[in-house]
């Protein structure tokens, strides 16, 4: 639909433009507008003549916009198929008229239609109609009138045409598709080999169409084909200058017919092939126009002697010769002829340029050139025109030498053009310009396109020789060279004639310029055509050619002094090297230099396997290379001057030598792709290299090192590279290191050394050498082969060193063979497996050495095998590596080495361990362990490792290997150096404790019997033979002509104080394993004796040993007791025997008063208490009083000490007795023992102050519990007199609440008996206030007699009362002593006048609060609660209280006024309680014995108030006039007030005497509360004259108070 409204729109404008002058055809574009209206589709216009009747009729009327319109339409119409082929023809007549037309647009839109009608369905089949279609575009292109864009369109269009023709032709013969060919233009700015590159690639097809183009040719062609042909032919005449009769035209500019003709040559190579007529117009028409064309002995005029037309005839006979040469062998070789002698002849340089461009272009099509070659230089009947085309390039660039003076010019020129092209700019030359620029500028460019020719030559042969290697024609350079066959193959051939044939002459020409040129672009490329042609000649064994590139490339590498005088290499062998001259002298490395060393580089990389004795040349340019890159005196050419210099210095030396000494690497590196033969002759060439410098005499010495060193680490190199394939290489590199070992020069022989500790170290170290060991052993496994043939290998690669150590007599030599072996151990001992008996031979010998600095390189290895490598060492060599590791730890140079060696056997026990773990019975142990109890923290017996075989564990014999151990760290607990037998007696214990759990029954028995005790006896025995002589330490220097010596600990100045630190560490170990295995030890048949035998030694260690042994010999039964009992593996026999020795040892001990015996009682009664804490359950009463007993031996002995004197002195309880107050808590007795609670709490108030009677546990009677009846009234006498010591007092301090504590919390059942004793023992400590007003145990005892009260009264009820009688005796005995301690403290220690100084106001203050705290208890706990105190008691008490309170009243005037203040305050608050007891109100709980204590009260109160009144009127008679002392009148008012206020219960008022109308009157108003005041009357009556008013007032109060209870009226 689209198409239809274009349509539409181009009618109506066609109209619109029509209507003035062409009315016709304006009717005609309406009419046809309503008749396309009707229309759907472009086949629908098609069949209707109308529409494109109106176009044609508006291109008839030659109106330029009506024309213009019109053909727009046509070739709408026509692009859209909606013309019918039959109207081709009036299109084609119409069209013919338009090009007539001098209209520029109209000629253009005609150019176009014909266009669209060739590439539309409309395609001119007819030759008639062809021929007018191509007739008017060349009509157009000769119209003079034209202007030059129709001229360019008109070209443009009639190729598009051409080219559509022959399209169809070759569709209609059924040719193949597309166009054949290669692209005519090549820029000139692409190197050398991209261009060798793709025309390798896009000539591949092309080559094989060439190839099978001899099949049977048709020459009888279709009606297109025939078209083609006519076309073909025409093309050639006009390009020969005829007419063309089928296109009409009589002439045509011959460049533009011979441009059309080359594009169809290089576009339709198919059609020539195939096609019998086309071949035979090529052949006879075009090869003779060609021919013709390139004559040059005939003066040439008008069109063909202009540079286009010879620039087109050269590019179609390239063509011709790129494409047809198989067809037209004989056409090509007169063109090749042609063209090689135009170069020979005097022509224009423009002509010679365009000449050697071709030449240029058939060297870089290497298809094209293999195919000339093949087809003309290797057919004996053919001229060998290759070879003559290298020979006239060479030729061309040997014209550098023929005008010296001319010369520098044109080589500028000729790098600038290279340097052009390799910056990617494209040269181009201005051939009219007549001036010496232009000239020098031809010049070079015609050498430019010389050399590259010859470089296209060398890179084609390298082509061809890469792609017959890909084929299998050619071996590949990685192949062995000595396996060489003769090559057959037709590529091969090919290359070596090529090789053969042009080598020198490439060679020649290339080295001319690489010397004369200085230009970087055009020596790199010279460079890479080196490397490549050199490469080339390798791969096929061109030795000739080979060695004589790789001379001439060396001459390029390095610029040294007299480098002239070295003469080229050209003979197939290379010839023996002379003496390298001295590099020091000033040694510049160009960027040629540089390169050509990059080039020398790749060739060997890519040559390796087939240089052969050519290495040798190699060799020394890279030593020369070495040289120079660690020469300070050499350096690289600047590039450019305007580069500043520190940038020039940054790249071009330090960066070209670093690139420079990386590809010398990777060189070396390399040898790994190389065959082994290959790699023989570079280490023979690195050899021979190495002793030529070594003996060169011409050579300075450090020019014989450096040769020596860059072999030496060049063969290293090579070794390493190579190490999948070490042992054929092996032997060669070890005997020139030893060699080297023996040389007279100390550098050398560190060369030597260094390049055998990495050779042995990597190739131990590869995976290569793992992965063959593996396999070896297998095979061993497998087959039973000898472990010599083997292991052989290992062993080769080790070795040396030994023969280093034991035959070389220098001193350096064997250390370094040492420390080799120790970098060996350190990097790779875990891969040894053959060559360990030669390892522990050598470290076995250096143990015994003479020489001190020997045996600490020696030892390092050792300890490197015993820390990593035991796993991996064979079954057979453990027992050497024990054996050696005990020779160190037993030597005496150095005792460190001796420490760290015994550290090494610990190890060995944990490889041991691990052992007997997975070997032996595992589950067996493990069941026998449990079911002893072994504590929990032992290591699991289970533990593998998992790199280790089983199969090699089962044939190793880890018992008698850790016996050996064992047996060197028994020999070693005697060595005299303590610290070495401390270590080892450390390791051994450790080895017990820590693996004791993987060790058998039998082997227990026998560590026992042979090492644990016997080492134990065999050190108490030096030990007590051991000097007590004091040591003086090392010699430091002297000072005043005496001697300095370093100061030495006292603690271990002597032999004996060191032998006993070595006793605690042996007792240190079986505490240990006693803590880990005592379960399992106990089933043991030798136990018991071994029990027996340590318990002699901890008694005898602690009598008689030091401090240090005998709290070890302690802390080894503490333990077994903490780690055991809890568990219940300690039988009660072991606890037996514990206590008989702590028994013993405390019966001696009081004879001892030192400081250190202090410490052991500690320790002994530290054990006690962790002894009965941890073993309770299983202690019976005969044991327990046992304890008891020891106890009281302990605080017996601590009493007589005299560092307890001392103690006392600095008011420090003594350590002893702190620590049994310590432990005291600790032994209270346990549920089974609850019997034993009395005897315990009297055992420790016999300890209490005043307690004189002694009585010891010995006479005890230790089997039968005491009866508490027996008990009860043991003490209850008075108390005598109280003779203490200032000792007694601080422990009491310290004792009493721990008694008080322990009686709180034991059952009220078992401590009822001694509860009076408790009150008896607190009362005496209370009454040493008396004589210690300021001591604290007073305070203590009164704190803890409250809280015993308060306890025994809340217990009332819920002791044992199987027995009431016995219980009645109890509770009165036990009132009775609460009774005598109230009455003995407050009245004889309470409220008195202190005997001392006068205490502080803050310690009155404290003791007044101490003394209201027992008075508030005994008022409100014992006299106003419900109690079972008797009768008597209650009347003690308070009577107590009465006699307190009368302190004032008793006392005459002048001690009155003498008392204290808080005497008085003592007497007033002892009245108030007083008062208080008889005091009554309804909210108060009356009890029995509240109403007893009340009853008993009132009458002592009545009476005491009479005796404080009388008192008071007395003195204040006698007084007269003088005021009476102040506290006298306060007691008095106070009276007054509490009696006022006094209001008592109706049941103590029962028992006043009072008159009986006044109890009939309280009877009858049932008002007894102040039934007090009547007895009192009388006083009161006389106390209403007193002078004191506050007397009077509360008397005339209390007058008040007795009217009202006589209901007498008062005045108020």
């Amino acid at each position: 639909m689209a198409l239809m409204a274009v349509l539409e729109s181009d009618l109506r404008a066609l109209s619109a433009e029509a209507r003035r002058r062409y009315p016709a055809v304006k009717d005609a574009a309406e009419h046809a507008i309503l008749k396309l209206r009707s229309l759907s589709c472009p086949t629908e216009i098609a069949h209707n003549e109308d529409i494109l009747h109106i176009f044609l009729m508006a291109c008839d009327v030659k109106s330029t916009k009506l024309s213009v319109i019109g053909l727009s339409c046509l070739q709408k119409l026509i692009a859209h198929n909606a013309v019918a082929p039959s109207a081709v023809k009036d299109i084609l007549s119409t069209l013919k008229e338009h090009a007539e037309m001098t209209d520029e647009s109209v000629q253009h839109k005609t150019l176009q239609t014909i266009l669209v009608v060739f590439q539309s369905h409309l395609h001119p089949l007819e030759e008639e109609n062809m021929a007018q279609a191509l007739g008017i575009c060349l009509r157009l292109l000769e119209n003079s009138r034209s202007t030059d864009s129709v001229h360019s369109t008109a070209a443009a269009t009639f190729r598009q045409a051409v080219a559509l023709v022959f399209d169809s032709v070759a569709y209609v013969e059924s040719l193949p598709s597309g166009r054949i060919g290669c692209s005519s233009y090549v820029s000139r700015t692409t190197t050398i080999t991209d261009e060798i590159s793709r025309s390798f690639s896009t000539s591949l097809s092309l080559y094989g169409n060439l190839v099978s183009g001899g099949s049977l040719k048709r020459e009888v062609l279709s009606k297109v084909g025939n078209l083609g042909l006519r076309l073909l032919e025409d093309l050639t005449a006009l390009a020969a200058g005829g007419s063309a009769i089928w296109l009409r035209v009589l002439s045509l500019q011959r460049t533009f017919a011979l441009d059309i003709l080359e594009f169809i040559l290089s576009n339709y190579v198919a059609m020539f092939q195939n096609l019998l007529p086309y071949e035979q117009v090529l052949r006879h028409q075009i090869c003779s126009l060609l021919m013709t064309s390139l004559r040059t002995n005939v003066e040439l005029e008008g069109e063909a002697g202009e540079p286009m037309f010879r620039r087109l005839v050269l590019r179609a006979v390239a063509n011709v010769i790129k494409m047809y040469s198989s067809l037209l062998t004989t056409e090509t070789e007169v063109f090749l002829n042609m063209l090689v002698k135009v170069t020979h002849l005097d022509l224009p340089l423009w002509h010679r340029i365009l000449v050697l461009e071709v030449l240029r272009g058939f060297c870089v099509e290497a298809r094209t050139l293999g195919l000339l070659f093949w087809n003309f230089d290797m057919n004996p009947k053919n001229t060998n025109v290759v070879e003559n085309m290298v020979k006239s390039l060479a030729r061309v660039v040997s014209t550098i030498q023929m005008v010296p003076e001319s010369s520098e010019d044109s080589l500028a020129a000729v790098a600038g053009m290279f340097n052009s092209k390799a910056k990617g700019i494209e040269w181009s030359m201005d051939i009219d310009a007549p001036n010496a620029a232009v000239l020098v500028a031809s010049e070079a460019h015609s050498i430019t396109l010389a050399i590259e020719g010859l470089l296209g030559v060398v890179y084609t042969v390298a082509a061809l020789t890469d792609e017959a290697v890909e084929v299998g024609e050619l071996d590949s350079p990685r192949c062995d060279a000595d396996l060489f066959t003769e090559y057959t193959g037709k590529t091969a051939v090919l290359c070596i004639s090529m090789v053969n044939s042009t080598w020198l002459t490439i060679l020649d020409a290339l080295s001319l310029i690489l010397m004369r040129s200085q230009g970087e672009a055009i020596i790199l490329e010279i460079l890479k055509g080196y490397q490549a042609f050199t490469q080339a000649c390798g791969v096929l064994r061109a030795v000739e050619p080979l060695n004589s590139f790789l001379a001439s490339l060396c001459k390029f590498t390095i610029n040294i002094p007299n480098e002239g005088e070295k003469k080229s290499i050209l003979s197939p062998g290379p010839k023996k090297s002379e003496p390298l001259p001295d590099l020091r002298d000033s040694v510049v490395l160009t960027p040629k230099n540089v390169q050509a060393l990059r080039t020398l580089f790749n060739v060997a990389h890519r040559l390796h396997n087939g240089l052969g004795p050519s290495w040798v040349l190699v060799l020394e340019t890279l030593l020369s290379l070495d040289r120079a890159i660690h020469s300070p005196h050499a350096s690289t050419q600047e590039v450019s001057t305007s580069v500043s210099r520190l940038a020039r210095e940054a790249s071009g030396q330090y960066s070209d030598f670093h690139i420079l000494s990386s590809l010398n690497s990777q060189l070396f590196e390399s040898s790994a792709l190389m065959h082994v033969s290959a790699v023989k002759s570079l280490l023979s060439a690195l050899r021979q290299l190495s002793s030529q410098c070594s003996s060169g005499y011409s050579q300075t010495l450090s020019q014989q090192i450096g040769g020596v060193a860059f072999s030496v680490e060049h063969m290293i190199s090579i070794l390493l590279n190579n190490l999948h394939r070490i042992e054929p290489l092996w032997d060669q590199v070890v005997s020139h290191i030893l060699e080297l070992a023996d040389s007279s020069s100390q550098k050398v022989r560190n060369l030597a050394l260094d390049a055998l500790d990495q050779s042995i170290c990597t190739i131990l170290g590869s995976d290569q050498f793992l992965a063959t060991k593996e396999s070896q052993k297998q095979l061993s496994d497998s087959h039973g082969a000898g472990e010599t043939e083997v292991g052989s290998f290992e062993c080769t690669v080790v070795s040396p060193l030994s023969v280093l150590y034991m035959s070389n007599q220098n001193f350096d030599v064997r250390v370094s063979s040492l420390k080799i072996l120790l970098h060996v151990l350190e990097r790779h001992g875990e891969k040894l497996y053959y060559s360990w008996p030669c390892i522990l031979k050598l470290l076995r010998a250096v143990a015994d050495a003479s020489e001190k600095d020997i045996v600490p390189l020696g030892f390092q290895s050792m300890r490197i095998i015993m820390n990593d490598g035991l796993s991996t060492i064979p079954p057979h060599c453990l027992d050497d590596c024990i054996e050696v590791t005990g020779a160190y730890s037993a030597q005496s140079k150095e005792i460190n080495i001796s420490l760290t060696a015994i550290g090494l056997l610990w190890t060995a026990t944990d490889f041991i361990a691990k052992g007997l773990g997975e070997i032996s019975d595992i589950d067996s142990i493990a069941e026998q362990n449990y079911s002893y109890g072994i504590c929990e923290d032992v290591q699991d017996i289970r533990t593998t490792e998992a790199n280790e075989p089983v199969h090699m564990k089962k044939l190793i014999d880890y018992k008698r290997l850790l016996f050996s151990v064992f047996t060197i760290l028994r020999n070693l607990a005697a060595d005299e150096r303590p610290e070495v037998r401390n270590s080892a007696l450390r390791t051994l214990f450790q080895t017990l404790g820590s693996h004791g759990q993987k060790i058998s029954r039998h082997m227990w028995e026998e560590c026992l019997l042979n090492y644990v005790f016997p080492i134990l006896d065999r050190v108490s025995h030096l030990a007590s033979s051991s000097s007590r002589e004091e040591w003086q330490g090392k010699e430091l220097g002297t000072r005043g002509g005496k001697a300095i010596h370093m100061l030495i600990h006292h603690s271990r100045n002597t032999a004996q104080k060191q032998w006993d630190e070595t006793i605690v560490l042996v007792l240190g170990g079986i505490t240990r394993i006693l803590r880990s295995f005592f379960p399992f030890l106990q089933s043991l048949s030798n136990f018991a004796d071994c029990w027996e035998r340590l318990l002699d030694f901890v008694k005898s260690s602690i009598i008689n040993g030091s401090k240090e042994v005998a709290l070890a010999a302690i802390n080894c039964l503490q333990t077994v007791v903490s780690s055991h009992c809890p568990k219940g593996n300690l039988a009660a026999s072991y606890i037996k025997s514990m206590l008989d020795v702590y028994k013993l040892v405390i019966q001696m001990f009081p004879s001892y008063t030192s400081s250190s015996a202090s410490k052991v009682k500690q320790e002994i009664l530290h054990g006690l208490g962790d002894l009965y804490t941890q073993a309770h359950l299983m202690f019976n009463v005969e044991m327990y009083l046992q304890l008891l007993g020891i106890l009281h031996l302990a605080i017996r002995s601590s009493k007589n000490s005299s560092d307890v004197e001392r103690e006392a002195i600095q008011e420090n309880l003594p350590p002893v007795l702190r620590t049994i107050l310590e432990i005291l808590p600790l032994l209270r007795p346990t549920d089974l023992l609850q019997s034993t609670w009395p005897l315990f709490i009297k055992e420790l108030l016999h300890y209490v102050i005043g307690w004189e009677n002694d009585t010891s546990m010995n006479d005890m009677k230790l089997t039968v519990l005491l009866n508490p009846d027996q008990e009860g009234g043991e003490h209850s006498d008075a108390y005598g007199d109280i003779s203490t010591s200032y000792l007694n007092q601080l422990f009491g301090e310290k004792l009493l609440p721990v008694i008080v504590k322990l009686y709180l919390e034991a059952s009220p059942t078992e401590t009822f008996s001694v509860s009076a004793e408790v009150f008896h023992g607190l009362g005496r400590c209370m009454t040493t206030r008396r004589d210690n007003p300021n001591g604290t145990l007073w305070k203590v005892a009164v704190d803890g007699f409250n809280n015993v009260l308060i306890d025994a009264i809340s217990r009332i009820g819920m002791e044992n009362k199987v027995d009431q009688n016995a219980y009645k005796i109890l509770r009165a005995n036990i009132w009775k002593e609460v009774a005598d301690v109230y009455e003995m403290f407050l009245v004889g220690s309470c409220g008195r006048v202190p005997s001392s100084s006068s205490p502080s106001v803050e310690a009155l203050e404290a003791d007044e609060s101490i003394e209201m705290n027992l008075l508030s208890i005994l008022v409100d706990k014992v006299l106003k609660c419900q109690t079972d105190a008797p009768i008597e008691i209650l009347e003690r008490l308070v009577t107590t209280l009465d006699r307190c309170a009368s302190r004032i009243d008793s006392l005459p005037l002048e001690s009155v006024r003498l008392m204290p203040s808080h005497c008085s305050r003592f007497s007033l608050n002892c009245l108030k309680a007083v008062f208080s007891l008889c005091s009554f109100s309804f909210q108060d709980t009356w009890c029995q014995t509240r109403s007893e204590v009340s009853k008993i009260t009132l009458s002592i109160l009545l009476t005491r108030c009479e005796i404080i009144l009388e008192k008071f009127l007395t003195d204040e008679n006698s007084l007269g006039g003088h005021l009476l002392p102040s506290m006298r009148i306060e007691e008095t008012i106070y009276v007054l007030q509490e009696l006022a206020q006094l209001s008592i219960h109706s049941d103590s008022a029962a028992i006043l005497q009072l008159p009986p109308s006044v109890k009939e009157n309280i009877e009858k108003r049932k008002s007894s509360g102040r039934a007090h005041l009547f007895i009192l009357f009388p006083l009161f009556c006389e106390l209403v004259v007193s002078r004191e008013a506050k007397v009077r007032e509360l008397v005339r109060l209390l007058l008040r108070l007795v009217g009202t209870e006589l209901e007498l009226p008062c005045k108020t």
